[in-house]
């Protein structure tokens, strides 16, 4: 029997593309050059290549341009992450949690089952969870999840449309010289290196609110309120101002992301999300029950 109940409850599709290789196999060899043929043989061997109805395919399956393939990732010695998730909220359409510093809310490099989304997926035995929104691995605080496929893209239109609410807190040095509350808007892109992004000159497509909750010395509480959803936007737009948020690996200078200091968090916490449900109609209006220390 494949191993699908024992590892991942939610695999990875690839359509195999245009090409001349003589099996499945050595296409899957060709188009992911990192993964050794050896590990694929194994995959296939234990049952974790699967065909568009979920059954397991043979190394020898011969290659067919356009075929769906299922296959599992799999992180050899994936290191653990020793914080958990609370879960605040769960009905037939949505699911509720507070992410934790360093768990990363989707598989992606070196992480797949320490992830927000395979734990859940394994605490409530079902494949079809999905975020409906990210936060960065740094960030903890709110995370929405979608529970069944056929609603999910309701809920996404509310991000897309930006009828979704989102407040964050964050600590980070004083600005005594700005004007609060203020709007950071900034052109937005990929950066150097690939997991940062960067500003540059150009029609914005990045804005967020920002305004001062509390003061203490040389360190402020900022309140921010994200207008779009660009990635690290928050934290990019409060080291421009210069007041990178404190514990920031990446702004203004990134250091290898493997440098965790699971003593000295990320001061950045998504505080709350409030929206009419679009199933329901009714206005919901969620809040973390994390905290930040100064």
């Amino acid at each position: 029997m494949a191993e699908t109940a024992l590892l991942n409850l939610y695999p990875s599709t690839f359509i195999l593309p245009r090409g001349n290789w003589p099996t499945v196999l050595e296409c899957l060899c060709a188009k992911f050059p990192t993964i050794a043929r050896e590990r694929w043989c194994d995959r296939f061997a234990r049952g974790l290549v699967l065909d568009a109805d979920k059954l397991p395919l043979d190394a020898t399956h011969i290659y067919r341009e356009g075929l769906r393939v299922h296959y599992f990732r799999e992180v050899p010695d994936e290191k653990p992450i020793p914080f958990i998730e609370s879960v605040l909220h769960v009905d037939d359409h949505l699911i509720v949690v507070d992410k934790p510093h360093f768990l990363p809310v989707m598989p992606a490099g070196e992480y797949v089952e320490q992830t927000l989304l395979r734990r859940l997926q394994r605490r409530f035995k079902n494949p079809e969870l999905t975020p409906l929104h990210r936060i960065d691995r740094h960030t903890a605080g709110l995370v929405l999840f979608s529970v069944q496929r056929a609603r999910r893209s309701a809920y996404q239109t509310l991000f897309r449309e930006h009828k979704m609410f989102k407040r964050y807190e964050a600590i980070a040095p004083a600005l005594p010289h700005q004007q609060f509350p203020l709007l950071r808007a900034s052109c937005i892109i990929a950066g150097e290196p690939f997991f940062c992004s960067q500003e540059v000159a150009g029609i914005p497509n990045a804005e967020t609110r920002i305004d001062v909750l509390d003061r203490r010395d040389d360190l402020w509480r900022y309140a921010l309120y994200p207008i779009s959803g660009k990635k690290h936007q928050l934290r990019l737009h409060m080291a421009a101002l210069g007041a990178p948020i404190c514990n920031d690996p990446f702004y203004p200078a990134a250091r290898a992301e493997a440098d965790d200091d699971y003593a000295h968090p990320l001061k950045l916490l998504a505080c709350e999300l409030r929206f009419i449900d679009p199933i329901s109609g009714i206005e919901r209006h969620f809040e973390t029950q994390l905290t930040l220390n100064w």
